[in-house]
């Protein structure tokens, strides 16, 4: 009987590299997102050659302009999609898998890239996906055709919402941050 419960914890707990399934399609989704961002910018740089063409309209040059500002924030939209995905792709890695000891051994290492559970890879998901709908407000408001005085209090709401969001953010940082401090300061007097 031992033998058999032997057997069967070994299978269940290997069953977590399943999600290896995960880490590697969240890799190569980053890794194409990544790319067609980055043909995008090689694309939109070809297109700005003709910015300075004194043979352009004012009314052509302006257009060019605002299809620029617009193409240039789907841009940073696509990188921060990206860099969900790669976040993601590594928190799952190190939470289900194995510890990546460059990320833990490196001085030089971002401290992004370390997760140590869930919701340190809940939190930091969480702050890139609220730059991503920062930056969708943006290019939204780029777009955005004033008809009514309305539109603009609507806007004026979103932009408060987004403030209060960032605060709230930034505070729950800090609220952490202190913990974290008492807490290594309380080990440290311990250790005395």
């Amino acid at each position: 009987m031992k033998f058999l419960e032997s057997l069967f914890e070994g299978s269940l707990w290997n069953s977590r590299f399943v999600i290896f399934l995960a880490v590697l399609g969240s890799l190569f989704a980053s890794f194409a997102i990544f790319y067609m961002a980055t043909v995008d910018v090689v694309i939109l740089v070809q297109h700005m050659f003709h910015y300075a063409d004194s043979s352009m309209t004012d009314e052509a040059r302006k257009l060019l302009h605002d299809t620029t500002v617009s193409h240039i924030v789907e841009v940073v939209d696509g990188y921060l999609l990206a860099v969900v995905l790669l976040i993601f792709s590594l928190g799952l890695y190190e939470l289900f898998i194995s510890d990546i000891d460059q990320a833990h051994g490196s001085k030089a290492s971002s401290k992004i890239l370390v997760i140590s559970n869930l919701d340190d890879l809940k939190s930091r998901l969480a702050k890139v996906i609220l730059m991503i709908m920062i930056v969708t407000l943006f290019e939204e408001a780029l777009n955005m055709h004033i008809a009514q005085p309305v539109d603009l209090v609507y806007m004026g709401a979103a932009i408060a919402l987004i403030a209060l969001a960032l605060y709230l953010t930034h505070a729950a940082d800090g609220h952490t941050s202190s913990d974290e401090e008492v807490a290594d300061n309380h080990q440290e007097e311990a250790g005395h």
